[in-house]
């Protein structure tokens, strides 16, 4: 089998016993088609020369933060925009601190903190090292950042312990690899996203809208297709590409959105409602444009259809997600939202500060689900979107 086809892996050695399972790593990866390069801590190349990854993976093993012979063309932020995954195995104790708290003192940390993708850590340490709470802790932020833990196991150790902390076995951490990129999180799921603004009429030239780009709607789109879904994108008008979806339908006003969705929902596992759909449209919408010959006018709105409540509400219904975008009280209107309409989770975040939100780059989300929460920090909107993806995928898992 070669589960990892042409997928574009960056393996990260440090310094532990365990590196030598690296080299049977790296042999396991390449057969099952994988691209791997190699890049180790200097305490890496104590345990394990340079050039035993140099002639498994047939890449030149990248070792100095400042090699000469690339750094011409920031050879090291190129690298870390090569990998669709950068796998670090062994990870150290130490390593995981740095990663924490974002050191970029070797080539190994700074790929990590310029990478874009995902990362996985594969630890390994003394038992006492993993079940030291400054360890325990170090590993629950990574998580939240959307690190990917594989493992670690629990046996014999080479201290001469047992317990965990223990490098899982290369094939272990391959069929975890093969999970991450090659069949994917929603792999044979349908997912159903909407994402953008609507537009009310008021008359020909004019419409009552809000102001989402569309940007994490999108975002998510594309994370949903890369963790394997078969993706459908309902989107209001915004002016952003057209990501890679199994369908696109544009929509423009709250009442073609509704039937959009509620039209496909049925034949979908999992629908994220991430467009921003009005909440009223004007009662009349005039024929011809409202001159302005008036000092004043006034607007009649009535409510339009909620989505949400509609699927909730009904008998058979995909995986609901909901979004709650709040300027204050976020907690209770996100719990009083999930609980009111049905909702299998609700992804909440602030607006109308100065960062995330609306038509921005970045953002921030608070996941609620009837028995749990979990914090998503400030990141960019493609690493809210992997992370979310994660974690609809957990949630959906566990109730299936």
């Amino acid at each position: 089998m070669t589960t990892l086809k042409n997928r574009r892996i960056l393996l990260g050695v440090t310094g532990g016993i365990a590196a030598y399972k690296a080299a049977e790593l790296t042999r396991l990866l390449l057969q099952q088609g994988a691209t791997v390069r190699v890049v180790m801590t200097s305490a890496a190349t104590d345990f394990v020369a340079p050039l035993t990854f140099q002639a498994l993976s047939g890449n030149p093993v990248h070792v100095e933060l400042l090699d000469p012979a690339t750094e011409s063309a920031m050879g090291h932020i190129e690298l870390a925009r090569w990998p669709e995954l950068i796998l670090i195995a062994p990870a150290t104790a130490d390593f995981i601190a740095k990663m924490r708290i974002g050191l970029a003192d070797d080539l190994l940390t700074t790929l990590c903190l310029a990478a874009e993708g995902r990362i996985a850590v594969a630890p390994a340490m003394n038992r006492a090292m993993w079940d030291h709470p400054a360890t325990r802790d170090n590993v629950s932020v990574l998580a939240a950042r959307g690190v990917v833990l594989l493992g670690p196991g629990s046996g014999a150790q080479a201290c001469g312990e047992t317990g965990p902390g223990r490098m899982l076995e290369p094939a272990e951490i391959t069929a975890g690899v093969s999970c991450l990129l090659a069949r994917g999180r929603l792999a044979a799921r349908r997912v159903l996203i909407s994402a953008g603004p609507t537009r009310e009429p008021i008359d020909p030239v004019r419409f009552i809208s809000n102001r989402s780009s569309g940007k994490m709607g999108y975002a998510l789109a594309e994370a949903a297709g890369r963790a394997g879904a078969a993706v459908t994108l309902v989107s209001g008008p915004t002016v952003l590409p057209v990501p890679a979806v199994a369908e696109y339908v544009p929509v423009e006003t709250a009442a073609q959105m509704a039937s959009a969705i509620l039209e496909r929902a049925p034949s979908h596992d999992i629908y994220i409602g991430a467009a921003a759909i009005a909440d009223y449209r004007p009662v009349v919408t005039e024929s011809g444009k409202i001159k302005k010959d008036q000092e004043a006018m006034s607007l009649q709105l009535t409510r339009t259809q909620d989505v949400l409540a509609t699927l909730g509400g009904s008998g058979s219904r995909p995986f609901l997600v909901g979004f709650a975008a709040e300027t204050d009280r976020l907690e209770e209107h996100a719990r009083s939202k999930l609980a009111a309409k049905h909702l299998d989770m609700i992804a909440a975040n602030w607006v109308g500060g100065t960062a995330g939100g609306f038509d921005r780059d970045e953002n921030a989300l608070h996941v609620f689900w009837a028995d749990g929460e979990h914090h998503l920090p400030m990141a960019p909107k493609q690493r809210i979107a992997e992370q979310l993806i994660d974690l609809i995928a957990d949630r959906y898992d566990e109730k299936n």
